[in-house]
């Protein structure tokens, strides 16, 4: 607007200038231009306007930029913190993970280890229950068992093989069966001797040193104990006497049979386990 006023006050002083030596030819010509000028003033102030709202636009794109920008650089910032976080922790769980891994590797060859000492054991085991059923099958139709129970070698002897009714004298045939197994043993020298004497639950009377069940039990386990290492000469560092009296029954029925049953000295052979005891507790 204001330059459509300045034209037009340019145009009129020229023309009040110029009035008196104006011909109607030049005047057209000025009133021609004028209104040129005129068109060209309009014109003039549409593109200002338009630029001034161009301008107003691009100043709220420029702020609506800078606002976007600001927040996708939280964002970013964000994401990154976010990132480093993750990062450090997949570190230190790698870290972790390397480890345990490290860690289950030892483990595997720890157990493999063990496992290679038991299956050792079970064929020692195995080899020796082969020779003593080989050494003393003359008198398993006497009542003499064995058999393997929880890795160990349980000889089971009836106390009838053994001693007289109510005695701890072991008779000829039962120092000829501890004989039998002697030779078995004294080759054999990483095998533990438990000698365990059980009895059934009939009340011991009339047997002087021998109160009880307990007694008898102890008694007999300690003969086979005295012959094994004094006759035989077995290392005594090897053997454990111990008596069990009546409450380990093989058979707790209430008849003669069973009764002959539990009435037995049981000799557990259980191989030295220092290698496997040593692995365990490292």
């Amino acid at each position: 607007m204001k330059i459509k006023y300045f034209l037009s006050a340019a145009l009129l002083c020229m023309f009040l200038h110029s009035c008196v030596v104006l011909s109607p030819k030049r005047y057209k010509s000025l009133v021609k231009e004028r209104d040129s000028l005129a068109t060209l003033a309009g014109n003039l102030e549409d593109t200002v306007s338009r630029l001034r709202a161009d301008t107003m636009r691009l100043h709220h794109a420029i702020r609506d930029l800078q606002n976007n920008y600001d927040a996708l650089n939280d964002k970013y910032n964000t994401l990154n913190n976010s990132y480093n976080s993750l990062n450090n922790n997949y570190n230190a769980s790698s870290t972790k993970v390397s480890q345990l891994s490290t860690d289950l590797q030892k483990r595997e060859a720890h157990l493999k280890e063990v496992e290679d000492i038991l299956r050792k054991r079970d064929e020692a085991t195995n080899a020796l229950k082969d020779k003593l059923q080989k050494a003393l099958l003359g008198f398993q139709q006497s009542g003499l068992t064995v058999d393997i129970r929880n890795g160990k070698v349980y000889v089971s002897l009836a106390d009838k093989l053994l001693f007289p009714s109510g005695s701890i004298v072991i008779d000829a045939r039962g120092k000829m069966a501890l004989t039998q197994l002697a030779a078995v043993l004294n080759k054999e020298p990483d095998i533990n001797i438990a000698v365990e004497g059980h009895t059934d639950d009939k009340k011991v009377v009339n047997l002087g040193q021998i109160k009880d069940n307990w007694d008898l039990s102890v008694m007999r386990s300690t003969s086979v104990c005295r012959y094994l290492t004094e006759v035989e000469k077995v290392d005594p560092n090897r053997l454990t006497a111990t008596g069990k009296s009546q409450y380990q029954p093989i058979d707790p029925a209430n008849t003669a049979d069973a009764r002959a049953k539990n009435r037995r000295i049981e000799i557990v052979l259980t191989p030295k386990l220092d290698e496997l005891y040593n692995l365990i507790t490292k």
